[in-house]
């Protein structure tokens, strides 16, 4: 049903200008609020009784590579790899289990390993099957020979990193047959999401396009709001389909729709390839002491009036402050409209500036907690203007949040609680001046909704609590609020898609 009046519901005060203190009642009409007050029944409508839980407008996560989060439950998880040598050994222990299926793994972080992971470690397992390790921030991998072949890539001795990984990326499905990512999968994950409350997902995956998301909302994987963002590959595709972002895209419903061009302008800090104005701490181990960009100027410029030129808006991941001035100056250039993707580190005026141009800063907070320590051994003395979640809202930036799972969890709580008290263990928040309060990043989550309203399009999240209980609490509390929330019932365009009640 899209149609249906709930009952005694409070209303979580997003906006902090005041909701009702009272439960009220919520009318939803095909699929849109209609109204909010003490009594707005319609004796043809369907009710549902909320019993006094808390009501607010659907989460969204705005940084998702969905086939790459939907595959990680069958991956092998190599997070806990200290060593190259702890690695071989756990692909080792897969392939005594499995030994007629590939490896494919996901989570090493081997910027803090004693060596670099090289071919030839992988190539001495005795094994016929392709071995593909992609590294936790997705940047690189580290494959065997066989993998390297069936990849048509060149053999070498080092790992396959950036764009040219990238474009390896997209044809994992292709060499290596079903890749675990067909429509009931896709289900599966975003039914997952909506007992968090999510409502709607920006996918950044590398490959597919408008046909494939096709094909899945014909086979039933259609359930949130999907903005589908294009790469520069895909550039072309979408502008001969005339598609601009904000777009139906053809074959779905209204819940899929096209979103941005992402490009790709640096690399990432565990790779030490984030484009940064000052060097890196100890050795290049690629030659590029500051990292470096994955365009030239006049390359990534082209890349945002093409863009605009057709329609599109256009997110920039830019992870050092380097990259991140740059991408600015391009956004200043070119008159185009978007996000920068990331801004793991930036300058305080470059965050002015970004106020300015009115581009929005998509920040995906649970990488500061996976990313602490690494930042402060790279980056010395640049911690207190990483992850500046707190510099972005005073100087009037629109700050969204998102997971970039599978290098988080998919789980907007698990964000909401990495800004508002910075640190994942039991040591003191990480530069806590750079915190944002609880209301603070739920406005980051859901989409610039605010407080639950007529006119607003009926995706909600009802909660078990209020998640502002304890915004004025010690952040530590408020956090773990924040986590031990729990979602009742989720509806998108009124269609009920999770149900706890």
């Amino acid at each position: 049903m899209t149609s249906f009046v709930l009952r005694r519901a409070r209303l979580v005060d997003v906006e902090g200008t005041g909701a009702p203190a009272d439960p009220v009642d919520v009318r939803v009409t095909a699929g849109v609020v209609t109204a909010v007050g003490a009594d707005v029944a319609d004796p043809g409508l369907p009710e549902v009784d909320a019993d006094g839980r808390w009501l607010l407008p659907g989460l969204w996560d705005h940084h998702v590579h969905l086939a790459q989060w939907t595959l990680t439950s069958a991956r092998l998880d190599l997070s806990r790899a200290r060593s190259a040598d702890q690695a071989v050994a756990m692909v080792r222990e897969r392939l005594a289990e499995w030994p007629e299926w590939p490896v494919i793994g996901w989570g090493h972080r081997p910027t803090d390993w004693p060596e670099d992971p090289v071919v030839s470690m992988l190539d001495a397992i005795d094994t016929d099957q392709p071995v593909i390790l992609i590294a936790g921030d997705g940047h690189h991998a580290w494959l065997n020979s066989i993998a390297l072949m069936m990849l048509a890539m060149p053999l070498r001795e080092g790992v396959v990193a950036e764009a040219e990984w990238f474009r390896a990326y997209g044809r994992l499905a292709t060499v290596l047959g079903d890749d675990g990512t067909g429509p009931d999968a896709y289900r599966r994950t975003m039914e997952q999401a909506a007992e968090l409350g999510v409502v709607g997902l920006t996918d950044f995956e590398f490959s597919g396009g408008h046909e494939e998301w096709a094909d899945r909302w014909v086979q039933g994987a259609g359930l949130l709001r999907i903005r589908m963002a294009t790469y520069a590959d895909g550039l072309d595709g979408v502008v001969a389909a005339g598609l601009r972002t904000g777009d139906l895209l053809p074959g779905c419903d209204d819940r899929a729709r096209m979103g941005p061009l992402k490009i790709i302008s640096d690399g990432s800090l565990n790779t030490r390839t984030a484009w940064c104005c000052e060097p890196y701490a100890g050795p290049s181990p690629l030659g590029f002491p500051h990292g470096q960009p994955n365009q030239t100027q006049a390359e990534l410029r082209d890349l945002l009036r093409r863009a605009t030129d057709h329609g599109l808006t256009v997110a920039v991941h830019a992870i050092g402050d380097r990259a991140v001035g740059d991408a600015l100056d391009a956004f200043a250039e070119t008159g185009a409209r978007g996000s920068i993707e990331h801004a793991q580190l930036v300058c305080r005026d470059d965050v002015r500036r970004m106020a300015e141009l009115g581009v929005t800063a998509s920040v995906q907070p649970a990488h500061l907690l996976d990313d602490r320590d690494v930042s402060e051994r790279l980056w010395p003395g640049r911690g207190d203007r990483s992850f500046a979640l707190r510099w972005m809202l005073d100087e009037g930036v629109r700050l969204t949040m998102g997971s970039d799972a599978p290098v988080a969890r998919l789980d907007p709580w698990l964000a909401m609680a990495a800004a508002v008290h910075r640190t994942g263990d039991a040591r003191d928040p990480w530069h806590p001046e750079q915190a944002i309060t609880p209301r603070e990043a739920l406005a980051a989550s859901t989409d610039g909704w605010g407080t639950v309203a007529a006119g607003h399009p009926a995706d909600l999240a009802l909660l078990d609590t209020d998640p502002l209980a304890h915004a004025t609490d010690d952040p530590a509390k408020a956090a773990h609020h924040l986590r031990s929330t729990t979602v009742a019932a989720t509806w998108v365009a009124g269609e009920l898609v999770h149900d706890a009640l």
